[in-house]
């Protein structure tokens, strides 16, 4: 099947699968969505060129399940974030957990949400501990491996230096010890699920003792992190904030689609290349909407001092003591330059290189 906008027509060709109500709201609504963006459901702007060509731009959904809306907006993210960011070094820290613990956090979405807090403060009482110091912290949480299976973990954002606790000075060059990280997070994690589960918190179909088992068996396992110096800013953001804004799959990994199977290139991380990889329509269809956010939550956590309350009192202060000048917030892309930027194509020029005005609207159809 020759598909021109591949996730939509899958969501087309399942709909009797998702758009049921024992699903979560969150799913349906987004899966909405992106079946409607760039149709007369959404409506449109009607633009022309003095050459007397016309041209019809349907609106977008704006949903974070969407390839190319979520494309647009990750790109308005990044260069928001990378000014932000004073220029200095920093780590990409990974943090991951057990498979085991992952049917947990997927049934129980509410503790799911807790996952990067725990994992800054992880982050941040080290950093304490070992160096008395406060770093920049973001928090960028992942629910996904690269075959669309639930994999919860964490890619965070930490700075390479940290000001002082008694804020006299920016202590430069801390180094990243990964054991003593893994043990405490380790900790962390065990123990936030055990006082969920004590709680009434956790719904599982394991019994007490069973239930008690499973962390004390991992308690004793090693878990792997990774700590990566990559020192530019916009490498790390790119790299763990890239799904901040869109969809855990980009559409031109799909490379076929038919009524029955969908395959999708995915990273071969053995032999250091891509792959194919296939799964029914249905099991795709359940797998990415596991990876759908709940409404109003952030796909990107600031803590440290990027914490709101600390950066709004200490921002300016770190600045002055880097010697360095914060730079304004970019103004958002607009709609015209992103897609260029994003698709190579500027909807407002014409087929003869001429500019297009806005001409009128066209109101929304409801399907």
């Amino acid at each position: 099947m020759a598909l021109k906008h591949r996730l939509k027509d899958i969501l087309l060709l399942t709909r009797e699968q998702w758009d049921k109500e024992a699903l979560r709201p969150e799913v349906r609504t987004e899966f909405q969505k992106v079946i409607a963006c760039r149709t007369p459901a959404l409506g449109a702007e009607v633009y022309a060129s003095s050459s007397g060509e016309e041209r019809v731009v349907f609106h977008t959904c704006k949903s974070r399940a969407c390839p190319s809306c979520g494309q647009r907006a990750n790109l308005n993210w990044l260069r928001q974030r990378s000014a932000d960011l004073p220029d200095i070094p920093y780590s990409h820290v990974t943090l991951t957990m057990p498979d085991v613990f992952w049917p947990l956090l997927k049934g129980n979405r509410d503790l799911l949400k807790e996952l990067p807090a725990i994992g800054a403060e992880v982050i941040k009482r080290w950093f304490r501990v070992k160096y008395r110091a406060q770093v920049l912290i973001a928090v960028m949480p992942h629910t996904f491996g690269k075959d669309l299976k639930f994999n919860c973990h964490l890619h965070i954002l930490v700075s390479q230096g940290g000001l002082k606790e008694d804020r006299t000075a920016w202590q430069r060059n801390l180094p990243f010890y990964k054991e003593p990280i893994m043990r405490m997070w380790r900790y962390a994690v065990v123990y936030f699920l055990r006082a969920a589960y004590r709680r009434k918190l956790l719904s599982t179909p394991l019994g007490p003792a069973a239930f008690k088992r499973l962390p004390n068996e991992q308690y004793g396992k090693y878990w792997h992190i990774d700590c990566k110096s990559l020192g530019n800013k916009w490498q790390i953001l790119s790299y763990g904030g890239r799904y901040a804004r869109r969809p855990p799959i980009a559409e031109h990994k799909l490379v076929k689609v038919d009524e029955r199977e969908v395959t999708f290139l995915i990273k071969d991380t053995e032999r250091r290349q891509s792959s194919n990889y296939s799964l029914t329509i249905n099991e795709f269809i359940e797998r990415l909407g596991h990876h759908v956010p709940d409404r109003y939550s952030n796909n990107v956590r600031y803590f440290g001092l990027l914490a709101p309350r600390t950066k709004a009192k200490l921002y300016d202060f770190i600045f002055s003591l880097l010697r360095q000048k914060r730079r304004p917030k970019p103004r958002p892309l607009s709609w015209a330059i992103s897609r260029e930027k994003c698709f190579g194509v500027n909807p407002l020029i014409d087929s003869k290189g001429q500019p297009m005005h806005w001409a009128g609207r066209i109101k929304a159809v409801p399907a």
